[in-house]
């Protein structure tokens, strides 16, 4: 049964911290071949169509390829576009939410005027989810699992720090109708052997330790993987 990504902590990203610099917006001017190139380019499936800075809603592969003449402009055509956006004040697990529940590639930003500010695309949220897992610190990986009702996070906390060490990330998932989660922990130090015994000796069950560089790429590649499936749910 694939686990479900339930939520990172430790985070304060915001949609706006998180907008492309480099996907451009299509104007009505814009031919659907000049939209298929751009979405090739960037392996995308959807572009927003923005006249000046109103933002009039997201185009899709499919919708282009519908056409009847993709070598002329969008603006020529009846098109009946959805509009889904995230205001830039929102956080990045709305980002998330949005763009898994709608299967989109990327989703439009909007400020509080309703301008359109950028977006959002897939691959922007896996460079962030990277970060957010303290990917680039050294340090190694440790994985408990627990009862729902046993999750206490100060206890948690409590255990690791009570050794010295510090928690750089940690997030929660869970496999649907399993009362059980999965907390995975990237803390700042290599040898977690002092750390495991404290856990064993508080009753906690530790089903996966990565203290070596080659275990930990396998465990970040899966951890990859499974915020993708995420996304495409």
């Amino acid at each position: 049964m694939q686990p479900h990504l339930k939520y990172i902590i430790f985070t304060t990203v915001l949609a706006r911290d998180l907008i492309s610099d480099v996907v451009p917006a299509l104007k009505t001017s814009d031919t659907g071949e000049q939209a298929l190139n751009w979405m090739e380019i960037f392996r995308i499936k959807h572009l927003p169509i923005v006249n000046h800075q109103q933002f009039l809603g997201l185009i899709s592969d499919q919708d282009i390829l519908d056409l009847n003449n993709v070598k002329e402009a969008i603006g020529n055509h009846e098109l009946s576009l959805t509009r889904p956006f995230v205001t830039d004040n929102q956080h990045i697990y709305e980002v998330i939410e949005v763009l898994s529940r709608l299967k989109l590639t990327l989703v439009p930003v909007l400020n509080a005027e309703s301008n359109y500010l950028g977006c959002i695309t897939q691959e922007d949220l896996t460079r962030e989810f990277a970060n957010l897992s303290a990917m680039q610190h050294p340090g190694g990986i440790l994985v408990l699992e627990m009862n729902d009702n046993d999750y206490s996070l100060t206890e948690i906390a409590g255990i690791v720090e009570g050794n010295n060490a510090r928690i750089l990330s940690l997030y929660v998932s869970t496999a649907p109708g399993i009362q059980r989660l999965s907390v995975t922990l990237k803390l700042n130090i290599n040898d977690l052997t002092a750390i495991i015994t404290t856990f064993e000796r508080y009753k906690y069950t530790v089903s996966a330790t990565y203290m070596n560089s080659r275990d930990m790429d396998d465990f970040y590649q899966d951890r990859f993987d499974e915020f993708i499936n995420y996304l495409n749910i």
